[in-house]
């Protein structure tokens, strides 16, 4: 993660909920500074008035886009045309795209194609070509607190269930990354692991980060390293 990095965070406001944007603005925290932070939408519409205070409590640009034409989205080709103008602006290390819509595949390709940065946000039934298309795509639903009143459960925050595929793709990913001795270092298969599945996300398996993840499962041995004068030990990980 590079913290130091300037990014473009550009909100569908027909798609993402008001609900998650306090969260998933302290989320862009960890990868990069937001610089430039735009929310599209209609905003003459009754349905987005609740945007109101969240937008100035986060100091969003609400950008206007009237619907021209029904049954289309002319939200999706200003933020569309406003992200190129960024991209060639040279102002942003990388992109934010908030959006559960497939059709920013697309935009998604042509600026990691120029060499920056593209997370994706959006909700889980985010179709998996703008997934794919992202370097890291984050499941709003994995950013609320697990709160749920007494006797229920939360609706947001279902825990995925650890597959069969979800260990052959950690074996592999070890594997992959792993020296002669068959050690590697869990940095190197973290990093190794979203390229091959940009989605994936500890959080997503009930684990806040990827070590616990690791170390309840059978399938590997994990072992701690002192570093020369650092205040923390290296990770590493082994398939059994």
């Amino acid at each position: 993660m590079n913290k130091d990095m300037k990014l473009a965070v550009l909100i569908d406001g027909d798609n993402i909920p008001s609900k998650y944007v306090k969260e998933m603005m302290e989320e862009l925290a960890k990868y990069g500074t937001p610089t430039i932070k735009r929310i599209y939408g209609d905003w003459t519409k009754p349905q987005l008035s609740k945007w109101k205070s969240i937008l100035l409590e986060h100091a969003i640009n609400p950008i206007q886009q009237y619907s021209y034409t029904s049954g289309k989205n002319a939200t999706d080709s200003a933020m569309i045309i406003d992200a190129m103008d960024i991209l060639y602006s040279e102002k942003v290390n990388g992109f934010c795209l908030a959006s559960s819509d497939s059709d920013f595949t697309k935009l998604a390709t042509r600026i990691r194609e120029a060499g920056l940065t593209v997370y994706g946000i959006g909700e889980k039934k985010t179709p998996d070509p703008f997934i794919v298309a992202c370097d890291k795509f984050i499941y709003l639903e994995i950013l609320q607190p697990n709160t749920p009143k007494k006797g229920e459960e939360s609706k947001d925050r279902k825990v995925d269930k650890i597959s069969p595929k979800l260990i052959r793709l950690l074996k592999n990913s070890v594997k992959d990354a792993a020296g002669e001795d068959g050690w590697a270092f869990l940095g190197d298969v973290g990093s190794l692991i979203l390229k091959k599945q940009p989605n994936f996300d500890s959080r997503n398996f009930g684990f806040d980060k990827l070590t616990p993840l690791f170390q309840s499962l059978k399938e590997f041995e994990i072992e701690q390293r002192d570093q020369s004068n650092a205040r923390f030990k290296l990770i590493f990980v082994r398939n059994r």
